[in-house]
């Protein structure tokens, strides 16, 4: 009876240095790729992108005419994160770097590549701060990465001023602000919380040159109103009607709830205070302290 063979396994380091200076190397490639607004030509090779990648196996699949094939065009994919794809597809390696690892986490799920996702996931959270964090809950959001949003949500809730004051936060879309101006456990005040909005409001009129209240209106109806002192909230009034951000049923509501001060109408998110509500005599009267 024949003794079954036995499957041995030589050094895995020489295997993979190997393996990684063939990564954008022109020798032996049968395939180019130009990749992002820069349009750097990247060089691969078929055969180990499709049997390591379903979606470059289906990008792949047509044989190549006669002559010198055209290049494979992937214009919204930085060439710094394609190339750690590719890394990552050629050696199931790649060196992750905190100013590209979310383009790197976003054309790993782009190209099912769910190993490399989760090891990106795991580097972003390690690597969160104030600057990053936005970025990072915009992605969470445009990807439904439901766990790195919470980790964001999470973050931004302990250094809620800090990441007001970022670039990123201005650019968040208003899907990605909505979670953020409903939790309860923002350490920030109202007051400070509808000038940030106005900000955000502001920069993406001017991008999608789009009025300012039109931008606004996914998102502002989370603004908690009722929380500011009367003569903030009469301040608020005078701006805007100069600037309109806040429809003006909105503003009639968080009147309303000064006017009652107890029932039904000091109840619920409007009159709810956050982590970060800084106290005012009118609060004594609303029946829901943060917990």
């Amino acid at each position: 009876m024949e003794t079954p063979g036995l499957v041995v396994h030589g050094e895995a380091a020489p295997f993979s240095t190997a393996l990684r200076s063939l990564v954008n190397n022109p020798l032996y490639s049968d395939v180019r790729f130009v990749v992002g607004q820069e349009r750097q030509e990247v060089f691969a090779h078929r055969c180990l992108l499709a049997c390591r990648c379903n979606f470059f196996q289906r990008l792949l699949s047509s044989e190549p005419g006669p002559g010198v094939p055209g290049p494979v065009v992937l214009s919204t994919v930085p060439a710094e994160a394609f190339l750690a794809v590719l890394e990552f597809l050629y050696t199931n390696s790649a060196k992750l770097q905190r100013h590209s690892v979310l383009e790197v986490l976003t054309a790993a799920v782009e190209y099912g590549l769910e190993e490399l996702r989760e090891l990106c996931l795991e580097f972003v959270v390690k690597a969160l701060d104030v600057e990053l964090v936005c970025e990072a809950l915009q992605v969470a959001v445009t990807f439904g990465l439901g766990q790195l949003q919470e980790r964001c949500v999470a973050f931004i809730e302990a250094h809620s001023q800090e990441t007001l004051r970022t670039r990123g936060f201005l650019e968040l879309s208003a899907p990605a602000l909505l979670p953020l101006l409903r939790s309860d456990k923002l350490c920030v005040d109202e007051a400070e919380l509808v000038l940030a909005a106005r900000s955000w409001a502001r920069v993406g009129a001017a991008v999608l040159e789009r009025p300012v209240a039109e931008v606004a209106a996914p998102v502002v109806r989370e603004l908690r109103l009722a929380l500011l002192a009367p003569a903030e909230l009469s301040a608020l009034e005078e701006q805007n009607r100069r600037e309109p951000l806040i429809p003006v049923e909105q503003i009639v509501e968080a009147w309303k709830c000064h006017a009652l001060r107890r029932g039904d109408e000091a109840r619920g998110p409007p009159c709810r205070r956050r982590r970060g509500t800084l106290p005012r005599e009118h609060h004594r009267f609303l029946d829901l302290p943060f917990k």
